[in-house]
């Protein structure tokens, strides 16, 4: 479905960089302020671009962060109309970026198997394999 074209990774690069500097210095909605944009991918036609994003201090309303998207997007996609180079402003569709929660629950449940092989004694030492 998504392709890598240079052109392509270019707009999605500018889109990026563009809506982080709308939503730092012009969005007056406070719920956004603790939203960072952590990628963008467009569609091959350039209709469409999903705008992947993260929240600062993930307090579970996230719910709240979708709403305040959505009643910017209009102005968002005014804002990159003014300085993005193609004919029309791709439709902004705003995602949950979970990969670094994600993440965070993996390394817990590493932790969690170290410290279960701990103490079962079944001390897996890297030294002894090498």
């Amino acid at each position: 479905m998504l392709r890598d074209f240079p052109r392509s990774r270019r707009i999605e690069d500018q889109i990026q960089r563009l809506l982080s500097d709308v939503i730092r210095n012009d969005v007056r909605d406070p719920r956004l302020s603790q939203a960072i944009i952590t990628a963008v991918r467009v569609s091959r036609d350039l209709s469409v671009a999903w705008v992947y994003y993260s929240v600062l201090q993930a307090d579970g309303e996230t719910d709240s962060l979708d709403d305040a998207f959505k009643s910017a997007v209009g102005f968002m996609r005014s804002r990159l109309a003014k300085d993005l180079t193609v004919r029309r402003v791709p439709e902004l569709r705003f995602e949950l970026d979970e990969t670094g929660e994600n993440a965070r629950a993996m390394d817990q449940l590493i932790e969690d198997a170290i410290s279960a092989d701990k103490k079962s004694g079944r001390n897996n030492d890297s030294d002894e394999h090498e």
